[in-house]
């Protein structure tokens, strides 16, 4: 059973720092794209980064210059270090895995997420 257990979420104040961690367990890590997305209150979700299995990174563009993605595969966890936070980064951050790619997947899984806020 694949399980992705998110932590590192918190509350912090606009231009500070945090990093999410994705503790994921029960499929092959190596095999999967991996990403954070997340969700404000009244907004839909939104895609926020993605790693692939070769390495490749992308991101929304909200997120570009201040957040970085990573994975550490010999422990199957999934990393967002976020920085210069924004009220507007106010969010559930969501862990999610997906093959074959994030593109155009078969499978997902899906954490429950983590909490970040961010005041003024």
């Amino acid at each position: 059973q694949a399980q992705l257990v998110e932590s590192g979420g918190g509350s912090v104040q606009a231009g500070g720092s945090l990093r999410l961690s994705c503790a994921a367990s029960g499929y092959t890590f190596s095999s999967y794209c991996m990403g954070w997305s997340r969700q404000a209150p009244g907004k839909e979700r939104e895609g926020v980064a993605t790693i692939d299995s070769d390495g490749s990174t992308s991101y929304a563009d909200s997120v570009k210059g201040r957040f970085t993605i990573s994975q550490d595969s010999a422990e199957n966890t999934l990393y967002l270090q976020m920085n210069s936070l924004k009220p507007e980064d106010t969010a559930m951050y969501y862990c999610a895995a997906f093959y074959p790619s994030c593109a155009a997947y078969e499978y997902d899984y899906w954490g429950q997420g983590t909490q970040v806020t961010v005041s003024s």
